[in-house]
């Protein structure tokens, strides 16, 4: 949801009222909630004009949509059985409707990181990272730096080599999250963890914590080491996208993050934005880069993981690639 749909959104729900709104809330997710929140409280005052049109606009989405069957999941199962066979369908319909064999999860998700830490600090390895690939990327790499190094890095390990989850190893979740989960018996491996799993998630340790982490999973194993790394997307990999995808990313950018993270940025990549943009806009970036005085590693890393996930989001939606070739690598 961009910036504009997100304040339409805050406008509708304080146009409900508390009682509906709260209704509402229940089906967002752990993180829209959160945007939806930080936008209604952003807010100091919004026209009557303003909320008529939103209201409006709502209305006419609404009216738009019909629903063209009673079960959407039965519907899914039947035309993919239908089009694909039992064996091939099946795989396909676990990873489309998996969100209700995890559903008892997501009270992790709503759990703040250091609170997700102290309930898995003593547990085995592999169960922890069972659990962390449920969660977003960046809770999970929150919740890991909360633990040692040493537990990190076995963690992560586990996370890189981990090709699904079994029912016996969902029975040891619900254990560990006091039957949280539910129907262990009937649910299928799910295509979890991995090798893109494990670099996504160390893509947001932060430099320091990625290093030591990669370091100690290379012992290990330096090829697996080496996969994950060809799949990590880092700050000055953007210097690899084409023109046009830079393009785009400017403009979903907010300048004052990119000033900041282009403090930190090689002189390749710096001149990879400037020449991307207007001769008044590059002059103006030069003036404040210049402008603006030494700033902290953290902050600077801060901004540029910013960058990175709007460039993440942006190749998700197919707007741009990121991929560095066939084999998707950046190394």
């Amino acid at each position: 949801m961009d910036e504009q749909g997100l304040n339409d959104a805050a406008i509708f729900l304080m146009s409900l009222g508390e009682e509906e709104a709260s209704e509402v809330f229940k089906h967002f997710s752990p993180k829209e909630v959160q945007k939806l929140g930080e936008a209604i409280a952003r807010m100091r005052s919004v026209s009557r004009d303003k909320v008529d049109e939103v209201v409006t606009k709502f209305t006419n989405a609404a009216a738009a949509q019909s629903l063209l069957v009673s079960d959407t999941s039965d519907y899914v199962r039947s035309v993919l059985r239908r089009a694909l066979g039992d064996d091939k369908a099946s795989l396909l319909i676990d990873r489309i409707l998996q969100g209700g064999d995890v559903s008892g999860i997501e009270s992790l998700k709503w759990m703040d990181p250091l609170s997700v830490a102290e309930l898995l600090r003593g547990e085995h390895p592999q169960i922890i990272a069972a659990i962390l690939v449920h969660l977003e990327y960046e809770q999970s790499a929150a919740v890991l730096k909360q633990f040692t190094e040493r537990q990190r890095s076995e963690v992560m390990l586990r996370v890189a080599t981990l090709e699904g989850i079994q029912p016996i190893a969902l029975k040891d979740l619900n254990e560990v999250l006091f039957k949280v989960l539910a129907g262990g018996d009937k649910i299928r491996k799910t295509s979890l963890g991995g090798v893109k799993t494990a670099a996504e998630i160390i893509n947001l340790l932060g430099s320091n914590i990625e290093s030591s982490v990669l370091e100690s999973i290379g012992s290990h194993d330096p090829e697996l080491a080496q996969k994950i790394m060809d799949k990590m997307f880092v700050f000055e990999h953007m210097v690899k996208l084409d023109d046009r995808s830079i393009q785009i990313v400017l403009r979903e950018v907010a300048s004052e993050t990119l000033i900041v993270a282009l403090k930190g940025a090689s002189s390749e990549l710096m001149d990879k934005f400037l020449n991307n943009m207007s001769k008044r806009a590059s002059a103006s970036l030069r003036e404040d880069l210049e402008a603006r005085g030494p700033l902290r590693l953290s902050e600077v890393e801060e901004q540029q993981k910013e960058i990175i996930k709007i460039v993440r989001r942006l190749a998700d939606e197919g707007q741009v690639v990121i991929g560095g070739g066939a084999d998707d690598s950046f190394v």
